[in-house]
């Protein structure tokens, strides 16, 4: 069991491995060490092993018998079916929420979203990808969390898990696109237009699938 210290420690050490691991600091293939984690993080082993538990749990991380836990490969397969299946639930929840987002929300990441844009025209160069992957996960968790379904939620989250290991930080031809689709679905939110925002969503995870595809199959 663990005690207050650790309990209190274990959410922030799954957010930093995850970070790592989304981030590609920590590539699929590499094994993660209890012992390194734990230095590195100035944690006990504790939380960190519960932390390391939750990931497996995500289908983050695979078991390699006495190896321990390694970042999953994601093969092709893997990632298309994650992609149809929130092919299939998340345009239903753009449109059941549409109207009922938190507008004050919404509207803030609009803006975030257009200076990212502007940004890129004006300095000629890319999407600040890290910024733009903050952004996303911050609009996709509101617009599940609107939906008022804690399991539905989840399962969204962990197929966006999956599914970003292989996202922005490897397409990056991609990020401009990303920006003004997600544009596309604030303004179908705000205008309470369900048909709308579905299609908005569709056609994003729709890009991101074609988009994976094109890169992995010409490799």
């Amino acid at each position: 069991m663990l005690n207050a210290t650790d309990q209190r420690l274990a959410p922030q050490a799954y957010e930093r491995i995850l970070d790592l691991i989304l981030s590609g600091k920590t590539p699929p293939g590499d094994l993660l060490n209890e012992r390194a984690l734990a230095e590195m993080f100035d944690m006990s082993r504790t939380p960190i092993r519960d932390a390391l538990l939750m990931l497996e749990s995500e289908g983050l991380l695979v078991r390699r018998g006495r190896r321990g836990l390694q970042v999953k490969q994601m093969r092709l397969e893997d990632l298309i079916d994650a992609l149809q299946i929130r092919l299939l639930l998340e345009p239903a929840v753009a449109r059941m929420t549409a109207g009922n987002v938190d507008r004050d929300a919404l509207q803030t990441l609009s803006t975030r979203f257009q200076e990212l844009l502007e940004s890129a025209d004006k300095t000629n160069g890319g999407v600040n990808r890290e910024m733009a992957r903050t952004l996303d996960n911050q609009l996709h968790g509101l617009i599940s969390d609107a939906a008022g379904n804690a399991q539905l939620s989840s399962i969204i989250l962990t197929l966006r898990r999956q599914t970003q290991i292989f996202d922005i930080k490897s397409l990056p031809e991609r990020a401009q696109d990303t920006c003004r689709e997600h544009l596309d679905i604030i303004d179908a939110l705000l205008a309470g237009d369900g048909d709308s925002a579905s299609a908005a969503m569709a056609r994003h995870i729709d890009g991101v699938r074609e988009s994976i595809i094109a890169r992995l199959t010409r490799r």
